[in-house]
């Protein structure tokens, strides 16, 4: 029995695999979503050099891949078993190996939830183009939804290729047709943008940041514009929600921003598993 017949006509070895591979890919993102916002701010402190006439700091390396993750506290450097996705962090028992310093729990719960994602976008899509598909959309999404919970930040080098890539997508046999796409992509854009001016001419003050517009062109281009309500319904409807949970259980401060990437991200796997139910369901009353 070769391997591409079982990826074709065995969902469980499908769904296994996919939700192993989320797991690795997990543990990736782990990397993008603590090292991508530090080589932003590197960025922005050569460029700000450079502007202001300064000599530019020669610093080491540091991307993605370099140098290799170590514990932030004690330096020392992961080796290969203790970078298992979430096997390693049990067998540590939360533990730097070194230092004894507790490792967050974000890292196991992005590995966990990554493989989750991945196993449920398999059973739901089965083995074809639309789950590989779907696979990429929920990985990156996954990445800006935790850098804007940590930073307030939707980098470009993640909402711009996916950007076009949901445009490239529906060029052929995606989730929806390419001119609603398009629209999606402009509509989705401009809807955010309006909102946010027309509470700053309001109020005088911002109400959201440019990348929530940019996550949304990216949500309205993968998905179509047919999915933008659902979205922007759930997203505002949860994110209310939660915010009022913040200001009076946890006395979060009024004038202190809470990041909506999330709350958009949640909103574009709604839409991309079951848009089209409740879109057909909320039509179907009128």
């Amino acid at each position: 029995m070769s391997f591409n017949y079982l990826l074709q006509y065995s969902p469980v070895f499908f769904i296994s695999l996919c939700s192993i591979a989320g797991l690795m890919v997990g543990s990736f993102l782990n990397v993008v979503i603590y090292r991508l916002p530090k080589m932003m701010e590197r960025e922005w402190r050569r460029q700000c050099a450079e502007l202001r006439g300064e000599p530019v700091e020669v610093e080491s390396p540091f991307n993605i891949v370099i140098p290799r993750s170590a514990c932030p506290h004690c330096g020392h450097k992961i080796t290969a078993l203790e970078n298992i996705p979430v096997v390693s962090y049990v067998f540590l028992g939360g533990r730097c190996s070194q230092c004894h310093t507790s490792i967050s729990t974000r890292y196991p719960v992005v590995e966990v939830l990554t493989a989750f994602i991945s196993g449920f976008i398999a059973w739901h899509f089965g083995y074809g183009f639309a789950a590989f598909a779907a696979l990429v959309f929920a990985w990156a999404m996954m990445a800006l939804a935790f850098i804007d919970m940590d930073t307030q930040l939707l980098p470009n080098d993640i909402t711009l290729p996916l950007l076009w890539g949901g445009l490239l997508v529906n060029l052929g046999d995606g989730f929806t047709d390419i001119r609603s796409a398009v629209i999606g992509a402009v509509a989705g854009y401009l809807a955010l943008w309006s909102v946010y001016w027309c509470f700053k001419l309001i109020t005088g003050r911002e109400g959201m940041g440019y990348g929530d517009f940019k996550l949304l062109a990216v949500i309205g281009a993968w998905l179509g514009w047919q999915m933008l309500p659902l979205v922007i319904l759930f997203s505002s409807l949860v994110g209310a929600i939660a915010g009022i949970g913040l200001i009076v259980i946890a006395k979060h401060g009024r004038h202190v921003p809470i990041p909506f990437g999330p709350y958009l991200v949640g909103g574009g796997f709604v839409a991309l598993f079951w848009g089209n139910q409740i879109n057909s369901a909320y039509l179907d009353l009128f």
